[in-house]
C-alpha cells in the first residue's frame, strides 16, 4: 500500500486546479516527530497561487480533505498533518507482506534488461586485500538490487591478468620457482617470486630486460609462456574463489584484460575510420576538449595500446554480447576521470548507448585510521580479516548461546556478514575506518545486530508454533509500537526504488537497521505471546519482520541465520 499516493490523491481532489498529482506527492513530507502525524503537507507553494498566508491556506484546505485512510488531520501553522488509521494501514501492509513474502518490494522497472556489472577485479598472482572488498560487495549488492527491480545482472570479474608483470613473474618462476611450491600455496608463492624479482633487479638491471622479453614472448603466443601464464591464472582464480565462496558471490564472466587483446585493433580502426584519431608526439589521441577533458590516449608512439583502448574494446564487446540496458563499473572514485573520458570517446564515435554506461565510484577504507596500501607496509589480506571476524563472532556466540547447534557455521555467517554489512551501511562515496572489534558487535548499527534481531523474531514464531500466515486473515493493529514497525515495513518498495535510483546499497542497510530498531522497541513493550485480541496480528507482524529483514540482508549479500 502506497499511502503517500492515497493521501496525495485526497489532497488533489481539493487542489486539482492548482497542482498536479505528482507535484503534491513530491511535496509530502515525513514529520520528524510522531506527534506531528504520519504525513505532512506544507502549503508554502500555494501562497502565490492563492495570494494568502500559507497558515491560512492550510486552515482552509485542511478541513476539506478526507480519505478512508485518514483518522484525523491537524493544522499546525503552514502544515497539514495527517494521522492515518493504524488498523486499516497495518492490515493492508501485513496482508501484502504475508502474501508476497520475499517478493515484497519487487518492482517492474527493468523489463528483464541486461546490466553487466564490472566489479572486484583483483590482479592475478597477488592476494585479495581489504582494498578489493568495496568493489566486490558493492557490485554484488547492486546486482541484487537490479534483480529486485526486474533487470538481469551480469556479474563480471574483469581480472588484472595482463601486462609486463607477467613477464617478470615467468622469469622469476623459471629462475627460483617450483611447481610443488606454487601448488602448495599459489598466491603466497607467486607473490614471493614477484617480490624476489624486484629485489634482485635492483642490483641486476638486466633482469628487467629478461622480464620484458618473456612478456613479449607471451604476447607473441610462445607455448611455454602461454602455458605458465594460464597456470598462474587458474591457480590464482582458484584461490580467489575460496574468498568469493565465503562471501557467497559468483560471477557470470571472468574475462579479464587478456580477453581483449585481439579486440583492440577493431577499436583503433573504428576511431580512425571516424577521423577521431590525431597524432601527438608520435602517439594517437582522441581530442576531448569540448567535454572539458584531457585528450584520451589510445595508442603510444611504439604502437602499444593502453587501458583506455582495452576499456573501449570491453564496452563494445559487452554491448554486442549483452545488448545492455545499463553497464556499471564499480571502481574507486580516483578513476572518475578515466570513465568520463571513456564515455566521451564513445559519444564522439556516435555510440548513443554511451549514456547507459555508469561509473559507480566509492570511497576508501582506512584501517585504524591509516590508509590501506599495497606498496607501503603490510597488505591487509581480506581472507585474514574474514577469519578474524568469524573467530570474534564465535567467541560472542559461545558467551551468549553456548548450546547453539552448528556454532561454527553460524559464526562464519555472522563474522563474514559483519564485514560486508559494515562496508555497505556506509554511503558509497564516503571514506570509513575499519576496526574489526566494532564491526563484529551484537549491539549498535551492525550486521550481527540485524541478524540477531531476526533470529529473535524467528524464536517468537517458533514458540508460537507458527511458520506461515493466510493473507485472507485480518491483521489490524492499534498500538504505537506496532505502528512504528508497520511504517518501516510499508516504506520497503520505496526504499528499493531509492537504492536503485542512486546505486546505493547503504539505503537498504539503513532500512534493515531501522526495521530492527523498531522491532526491538516493539518486542520490549508488547507481549506478543499473551492472549489478546490482536495476538494473531502481532504474530503476523513478527513474521513480516523476519521476511523483510531476511530480504534486506540477502540484497546486501549477508546470510540470515534462524538461530544465533
Amino acid at each position: 500500500m502506497d499511502y503517500k499516493q492515497i493521501i496525495a490523491e485526497a489532497i488533489h481532489e481539493q487542489l486539482h486546479e492548482n497542482l498536479e498529482l505528482n507535484e503534491i506527492k513530491d511535496l509530502l513530507e515525513k514529520p520528524k516527530h510522531t506527534d506531528h502525524g504520519d504525513i505532512a503537507f506544507p502549503t508554502f507553494q500555494l501562497a502565490k497561487l492563492f495570494r494568502k498566508n500559507p497558515a491560512q491556506i492550510a486552515q482552509e484546505v485542511g478541513e476539506s480533505i478526507s480519505s478512508p485512510l485518514i483518522d484525523r488531520q491537524q493544522v499546525v501553522g503552514p502544515y497539514i498533518n495527517f494521522f492515518l488509521k493504524k488498523e486499516t494501514v497495518s492490515n493492508a501492509v501485513l496482508k501484502e507482506v504475508v502474501a508476497e513474502k520475499n517478493n515484497f518490494g519487487n518492482l517492474k522497472i527493468g523489463n528483464g534488461g541486461n546490466v553487466p556489472i564490472d566489479m572486484s577485479s583483483p590482479n592475478i598472482a597477488k592476494p585479495m586485500s581489504m582494498g578489493h572488498l568495496r568493489s566486490t560487495v558493492i557490485g554484488n549488492s547492486l546486482a541484487n538490487i537490479m534483480e529486485k527491480v526486474d533487470y538481469t545482472p551480469i556479474r563480471i570479474n574483469h581480472l588484472g591478468d595482463w601486462g609486463t608483470q607477467f613477464g617478470k613473474l615467468i622469469t622469476a618462476y623459471k629462475k627460483w620457482g617450483s611447481e610443488e611450491d606454487v601448488k602448495k600455496d599459489p598466491i603466497k608463492e607467486l607473490l614471493r617470486l614477484y617480490v624476489k624479482f624486484h629485489e634482485v633487479a635492483e642490483d641486476d638491471p638486466s633482469l628487467e630486460d629478461e622480464g620484458r622479453l618473456w612478456f613479449r614472448k607471451l604476447e607473441d603466443g610462445n607455448p611455454e609462456a602461454v602455458e605458465l601464464w594460464t597456470w598462474f591464472r587458474e591457480e590464482s582464480l582458484n584461490e580467489f574463489n575460496k574468498v568469493y565462496d565465503r562471501l557467497n558471490i559468483s560471477f557470470d564472466s571472468t574475462n579479464g584484460e587478456a580477453f581483449y587483446n585481439d579486440k583492440m585493433e577493431d577499436v583503433v580502426k573504428i576511431l580512425d575510420d571516424k577521423h577521431l584519431l590525431s597524432a601527438d608526439q608520435g602517439a594517437h589521441i582522441v581530442d576531448l576538449e569540448k567535454y572539458d577533458l584531457n585528450p584520451a590516449l589510445i595508442m603510444k608512439s611504439d604502437g602499444a595500446t593502453l587501458y583506455m583502448t582495452r576499456d573501449l574494446a570491453a564496452a563494445l564487446y559487452r554491448k554486442n554480447t549483452y545488448d545492455f540496458a545499463q553497464s556499471l563499473y564499480v571502481v574507486g572514485q580516483e578513476q572518475s576521470n578515466h570513465f568520463k573520458q571513456l564515455k566521451a570517446v564513445l559519444k564522439e564515435a556516435d555510440f548513443e548507448w554511451a549514456d547507459d554506461i555508469h561509473h559507480i565510484p566509492f570511497g576508501l577504507i582506512t584501517k585504524d585510521g591509516k590508509k590501506l596500501s599495497t606498496r607501503k607496509g603490510k597488505v591487509v589480506l581480506l581472507e585474514e580479516v574474514l577469519n578474524e571476524a568469524s573467530s570474534l563472532a564465535l567467541q560472542q556466540i559461545e558467551e551468549k548461546n553456548p548450546g547453539l547447534p552448528n556454532k561454527e557455521t553460524v559464526a562464519e555467517q555472522v563474522g563474514v556478514g559483519a564485514v560486508v554489512f559494515h562496508d555497505l551501511k556506509n554511503d558509497r562515496l564516503n571514506n570509513f575506518d575499519f576496526t574489526i572489534e566494532e564491526v563484529v558487535q551484537f549491539e549498535g548499527e551492525t550486521g550481527p545486530y540485524v541478524q540477531y534481531t531476526r533470529a529473535r523474531a524467528m524464536s517468537i514464531l517458533g514458540k508460537a508454533g507458527i511458520s506461515d500466515f493466510d493473507a485472507a486473515d485480518d491483521f489490524e493493529l492499534s498500538d504505537e509500537y506496532s505502528w512504528e514497525v508497520i511504517k518501516v515495513l510499508q516504506e520497503y518498495p520505496h526504499t528499493v526504488k531509492r537504492a536503485f535510483d542512486n546505486y546505493e546499497p547503504s539505503i537498504i542497510a539503513k532500512h534493515a537497521i531501522h526495521l530492527a530498531q523498531a522491532f526491538n522497541r516493539f518486542y520490549a513493550n508488547v507481549r506478543v505471546l499473551d492472549e489478546h485480541e490482536e495476538k494473531d496480528a502481532r504474530l503476523a507482524l513478527v513474521f513480516a519482520v523476519t521476511e523483510v529483514l531476511k530480504e534486506d540482508l540477502r540484497i546486501l549479500g549477508v546470510e540470515a541465520p534462524n538461530e544465533m
